[in-house]
């Protein structure tokens, strides 16, 4: 069972609802953070890639290992080689006559007739038309540090992929938040303007019923008709934003997007929390994922540098043979009588000269990693100025949703006057319209200034990396 349906069956079942909700999946954000950060494509992508690069490390691990390969091999020798021997290549100053003593007379014959084939300029032939061999041979590198030094860097290009992981988590989460306090501020608008529209079509009833009456006019019941269709275009334009967003959140947590969900969270419940985390907030960048990717890829250079140095040491490898020949003529696989033939040695590398490739290697690695350094200062004047930013917007957002929440209850109480002003007739319309379009007005700054609030928080949290969904 993957955890969006087991937190689809938990809550409906917890709730008694299973039976009646099925197609509505009530979540609140921290349930949607834990989808995304379980669902979304991109962290799926991010873990495969972590594993890829510690395959990567594995296989440079195994060319410290033995390297054994099988060969076989077949020649055809099309026209044998021809060598020649100088007289007295054999010994007694030129002289082809066989000792007495040998008693290999053969051997003796056949070697005064190729001195004296080949002083004369004929030469001789060598081997046989068929040629086959078949064996193993074993290489293990003993002393390589160049290889060494790169086992290092599989290391750190470990860490920068898990870091780069994170930092795309860290943007996942804000993504998500941002993305729910949005549809939390378009459900607030569109239930704000609603409760006006549910105003404004009261008291075009009510001027109706006066009109038929005859205490009212046709053009007060026409104005109050058209200050409701007037507010219909925002109630639209506010689900049509719902929607847009549901799906944007659906998106992010790779969710069908045919599974319906409902928010269980509003503005109001994190503005009575939000100053309590505002006080508890560290500014520190020491988890900031862009300064940890940078020192990273920092080291990455150094290492790069050693990698460098290291290819001017000697190398010593050793490596072992066991091989298997046998030589015919006519036909390629007849009368084959195999010889084994086995050996052990080790090679010992100098390297010299490469036209100071090396060199020039080196140095553009020191280059890369001074101007690392720059790169780090800036970035983290760049950060210090972008945690400002947030932090003024934050202090702003406080005070606007402190201002804002008395311009709601003067509103609420001035609202409450014109009403019964307008039923004694010591208010007119336009007037009770003026008063409730600042009571809708200021509930929706109010609302504003709460999601303003979260956004700058959100996004402080990304610059910080600073979030208790990832380590």
């Amino acid at each position: 069972m993957n955890i969006k349906t087991f937190i689809l069956t938990m809550m409906l079942a917890g709730s008694g609802l299973l039976g009646v909700a099925q197609n509505v999946l009530p979540l609140s954000l921290d349930q949607c953070i834990r989808i995304a950060l379980s669902e979304n494509p991109t962290v799926k992508v991010d873990s495969m890639e972590i594993e890829r690069v510690d395959y990567a490390k594995k296989e440079t691990l195994g060319k410290l290992l033995p390297e054994v390969n099988f060969s076989a091999q077949y020649t055809r020798n099309l026209a044998l080689q021809t060598i020649y021997i100088d007289a007295g290549a054999f010994g007694g100053g030129g002289s082809t006559t066989p000792s007495d003593d040998t008693g290999d007379d053969i051997t003796g014959s056949t070697a005064g007739k190729a001195s004296k084939s080949a002083g004369s300029g004929q030469g001789m032939k060598m081997g046989r038309d068929n040629s086959h061999q078949a064996g193993f041979s074993a290489t293990v590198p003993l002393i390589v540090p160049s290889l060494w030094k790169t086992i290092k860097l599989n290391n750190n290009q470990i860490l920068q992929t898990l870091e780069a992981a994170r930092a795309n988590k860290i943007a996942l989460v804000t993504q998500v938040k941002n993305a729910y306090y949005a549809l939390l501020l378009a459900q607030h608008t569109k239930a704000v303007i609603e409760a006006n529209h549910a105003t404004a079509k009261q008291h075009a009833y009510i001027y109706q019923k006066q009109y038929e009456l005859g205490t009212a006019s046709e053009y007060d019941v026409l104005r109050a008709n058209v200050a409701v269709t007037n507010l219909e275009p925002s109630i639209l334009e506010a689900e049509n934003s719902i929607r847009q967003l549901k799906l944007q959140l659906q998106l992010l947590m790779g969710m069908d997007v045919r599974q319906d969900f409902t928010t269980t969270e509003t503005l109001d419940q994190y503005k009575s929390l939000m100053y309590g985390r505002y006080l508890s907030t560290d500014t520190s960048l020491v988890k900031n994922t862009n300064l940890k990717s940078l020192d990273l890829q920092t080291d990455y250079l150094k290492k790069v540098v050693d990698v460098q140095k290291a290819a001017w040491y000697p190398t010593l490898t050793g490596s072992a043979n066991y091989m298997w020949s046998a030589m015919s003529n006519g036909t390629p696989f007849k009368d084959l009588k195999f010889n084994p033939m086995s050996s052990v040695g080790l090679t010992l590398a100098f390297p010299i000269f490469t036209g100071f490739q090396r060199v020039n290697r080196i140095k553009q690695a020191e280059i890369q990693a001074r101007e690392m350094k720059w790169q780090r200062e800036n970035l983290e004047r760049s950060l210090h100025v972008q945690v400002q930013s947030q932090m003024d917007n934050i202090n702003k957002s406080i005070k606007q949703i402190e201002s804002n929440e008395g311009g709601v209850k003067q509103a609420e109480k001035a609202s409450d006057i014109m009403q019964k002003s307008f039923q004694i007739g010591a208010a007119s319309f336009i007037q009770l319209r003026d008063t409730d379009d600042a009571l809708m007005a200021a509930r929706l700054s109010y609302y504003q200034a709460i999601y303003n609030y979260l956004v700058a928080e959100s996004n402080l949290e990304n610059v910080l990396g600073n979030t208790h969904y990832v380590n």
